[in-house]
């Protein structure tokens, strides 16, 4: 006979009626494309995504599965379509000062066709120059040049020759340098003939050869002066000569991008850089590039400088349509703010411009870009980086090798590019929490949050929502469809994946996965079309593979090495039900809890905590039971009982309070020494004030203790004990509710411990009359009672000890 607190069986699994659906297979519905169940986070993304303000940053709270990154994904991809595409961004060449290179800003598409031009314009100065200088043009000005410079030099010392002559003194030039000597009729005297001569001769002879020498030395001290003035002139020829050559052409690009004037004065400097390098564009002898002083990298054009003259294209949106979305799976501190390279030449490592690669937060300036949030922490400087950029409201580029001291080598300072753009951060709720608390900046950086939803409501409109969403992911995922009776299990797991029965788990990734595993046994199946049978395979299937805990528990149980009874009666002593997670499989299994009671000073012991095996929330748990004890039974008398409890045949640590009113009926059970149903387990937390309340797992629990029943046979008198406040979490299996309809198996729903105790012994509970007393032979009057004889106990045995000792 069922009693009066049994549920029915329409009340332990809320089916669908797939008949109310007019479709027949999923090919019939149209694609969902509103976002359901998630109203807040939505407006939130909308919220963040249109205000510009500074700050203004999202983070995405999602857990695991729920698809939050699809849904911003698409809002993003919707308004990005909207906005303007952003600039290109190139580095070029700081001829001033070649560690600073500058960063340039151009329209989208325009940094392409720079870097185009001024590769045309190297290899049009690659012959124009060289052809210039080996022009008759040029060669006939260089000679007159020399020529001029040879004829001053015959001239002055010709000059000098001929007045030393005039004098008496040859004016000698040899290999070995240049000399006087006196003559003689135009012969030169030899040493001997030298000193011939009068005394008075020698010494005027001895004095003009000084004047000369003195004069020569004038002279060739204005030689050096010659030879730059001579050089002057080569250069101004060759400054005139590249110039022509390089003149007509730069202002050609200039008046190209004569609406860029940062453009205009990079072609100016390049024009100069030309001029002044012309020799980067001329061969020597052996027809190689002249080298100058200073690094020659080995990845330049030709071997030799003309990679100066490059544009380094870090981004281009020429082919972009709206603003760009990026989404970083890897967010390092290189990849996120972008890096410099170093390439290793003749034993030490070297860079330029040219080397400098773009981050992310580049590729989506004046877009969006997408993040984990435990990626992002994970990274070394990764975070820090980001929130250093977003402040700054730059890019910064530098070597952190270099900042850390981990390398000491030539490095640049690329002028900072600034930064428009908007991040959203996808994490987990806690991780959302941590930082919010734990980093100041966090706050002022990412003011918007999105929380997503893990459940919706469920109704006949969110059903057929919900049909829609399954019809959208059988087209994306390329699936045979799913007939409505298929549609209608799929969606009766999602009741039960959000463990009510009016709701709808929409975390998508579960979702998903079983509608691709109930297409693989369609198509085992060898059919066309997903049906209900299919989907409950897919169901069975992912169980079968994860449950071999489960069933090894299960076996242990049936074997007796886990003590749990099924049948009988049993003093302080109750079936609790327990919820294992391995993975994503969530079963329950029994735990029998013992209680012993004897005369103490009003302790309730739990055994768990005491040896350091109780989480916290389980002993908070234990205490409230000595709270509910004193105050029911023991108001104005001292609570004189010592109880210990225990989960037996457990080895790990027991955490909750879901068996805290099971534990208080097998401690009312020991005080009353009323016997519990064995066939009967409980589940449930209780407060001071007696009342059962809501737990989590509710469905693995009963599912757990249903299959131990049933392998041992169902007798008809075997049940499990619910807070009536989880009654609306159930979607237990068919087979459960069969055994309900058929009588063989009972679930019952208590609202206070005394219903609960009523079912477990079969004993009123009896309620307090005006005066406080209880109905007689009530369980309560048996606990009052046995409080009562312990208080008693203990006054006696004080009465006793104090009588022994005598008088003082």
């Amino acid at each position: 006979m069922k009693h009066a607190l049994a549920l029915s069986p329409e009340t332990l699994y809320h089916r669908l009626d797939a008949d109310l659906w007019t479709f027949r297979t999923t090919e019939e519905l149209q694609d969902l494309t509103d976002v359901i169940g998630q109203a807040r986070a939505t407006e939130a993304i909308r919220f963040g995504i249109n205000i510009r303000r500074d700050g203004y940053n999202l983070f995405v709270l999602e857990s695991s599965g729920t698809g939050g990154h699809i849904v911003v994904q698409g809002i993003l991809g919707e308004q990005a379509a909207r906005e303007p595409i952003p600039s290109d961004w190139c580095y070029v060449n700081n001829f001033e000062h070649p560690h600073q290179p500058r960063a340039l800003r151009l329209p989208a598409g325009l940094g392409a066709k720079l870097r185009g031009d001024m590769e045309d314009l190297v290899e049009e100065l690659e012959a124009a120059i060289p052809g210039a200088f080996e022009s008759e043009e040029y060669r006939g000005r260089r000679h007159e040049i020399e020529q001029a410079d040879k004829e001053h030099h015959e001239k002055v010392f010709g000059e000098l020759g001929k007045d030393a002559a005039e004098q008496g003194i040859a004016f000698l030039q040899t290999p070995t340098g240049m000399a006087f000597a006196p003559m003689r009729e135009k012969q030169i005297l030899s040493p001997e003939d030298f000193s011939k001569l009068p005394e008075e001769e020698q010494k005027r002879i001895e004095g003009l050869v000084q004047k000369y020498r003195e004069r020569l030395e004038r002279i060739v001290e204005q030689i050096p002066q010659w030879r730059r003035e001579n050089q002057a002139h080569i250069r101004e020829l060759d400054r005139d000569v590249v110039m022509a050559a390089v003149g007509d052409r730069i202002r050609s690009l200039k008046h190209r991008y004569e609406a860029h004037p940062q453009v205009l004065d990079y072609l100016s400097a390049v024009e100069q850089a030309v001029i002044t390098n012309a020799d980067d564009f001329r061969r020597d002898e052996d027809g190689q590039e002249a080298v100058l002083p200073g690094i020659q990298l080995p990845r330049s054009r030709d071997g030799g400088s003309l990679h100066r003259y490059e544009v380094n294209l870090l981004i281009d949106n020429g082919a972009t349509r709206g603003a760009p979305v990026v989404y970083l799976d890897n967010p390092s501190h290189a990849e996120l703010i972008g890096r410099v390279e170093h390439l290793a030449h003749m034993g030490s490592l070297v860079t330029d411009f040219t080397l400098i690669k773009p981050g992310a937060l580049h590729r989506a300036n004046g877009g969006y870009l997408m993040l984990d949030a435990r990626q992002v922490l994970q990274q070394p400087f990764a975070w820090e980086g980001l929130k250093r950029c977003l402040s700054s409201s730059e890019i910064r580029i530098g070597s952190l090798a270099q900042e850390l001291s981990l390398i000491s080598t030539v490095s640049l300072e690329p002028e900072a590019i600034p930064l428009q753009i908007k991040i959203i951060v996808l994490g987990e709720r806690w991780v959302y929490y941590l930082l919010y608390n734990a980093d100041p900046d966090f706050r002022r950086l990412f003011k918007v949050a999105a929380d997503f939803n893990e459940d919706m409501d469920r109704d006949a409109a969110s059903e057929l929502n919900y049909a829609r969403l399954v019809a959208s992911v059988v087209r994306r995922e390329k699936l045979l469809p799913f007939d409505r009776r298929a549609v209608a299990r799929v969606l009766e797991q999602g009741s039960r994946s959000a463990s009510h029965a009016r709701k709808l788990s929409i975390r998508m990734q579960d979702v998903t996965d079983l509608l691709r595993e109930a297409d693989y046994w369609a198509h085992e199946a060898k059919r066309d079309t997903v049906l209900y049978e299919d989907v409950q395979r897919a169901i069975d299937a992912r169980i079968f593979r994860s449950d071999r805990v489960r069933e090894r528990i299960q076996e242990e149980v049936r074997r007796g090495t886990i003590i749990i009874g099924t049948a009988g009666n049993q003093v302080g002593q109750v079936n609790a039900l327990t919820v294992m997670t391995l993975g994503h499989l969530d079963f329950g299994h029994p735990v029998r809890i013992t209680v012993r009671v004897r005369l103490g000073k009003g302790e309730v012991v739990d055994i768990q905590r005491e040896v350091k095996l109780g989480g916290p929330i389980h002993s908070k748990g234990v205490m409230i039971l000595a709270g509910f004890l004193g105050a029911r039974y023991c108001a104005s008398r001292p609570m004189s009982l010592s109880a210990s409890i225990v989960f037996e045949q457990t080895y790990g640590e027991v955490e909750g309070d879901s068996a805290s009113c099971a534990e208080l009926c097998a401690l009312l059970s020991a005080l009353a020494e009323v016997p519990i149903r064995q066939s009967l387990a409980m589940t449930g937390s209780v407060n001071q004030h007696g009342e059962v309340q809501a737990i989590g797992g509710v469905n693995e629990k009963i599912e757990g203790f249903f299959d131990i029943c049933s392998a041992r046979g169902l007798t008809g008198d075997q049940g499990v004990i619910i807070p009536a406040s989880n009654v609306g979490d159930l979607m237990l299996r068919a087979d459960i509710v069969q055994a309900c309809r058929d009588d063989k198996f009972q679930v019952y729903a208590a609202t206070s411990v005394d219903e609960a105790i009523e079912l477990l012994t079969g004993t009123a509970a009896g309620v307090a009359d005006s005066g406080g007393a209880y109905p007689e032979a009530s369980l309560n009057q048996r606990v009052e009672q046995r409080l009562v004889k312990l208080a008693d106990q203990v006054r006696a045995f004080s009465a006793a000890s104090s009588s022994d000792k005598g008088p003082q």
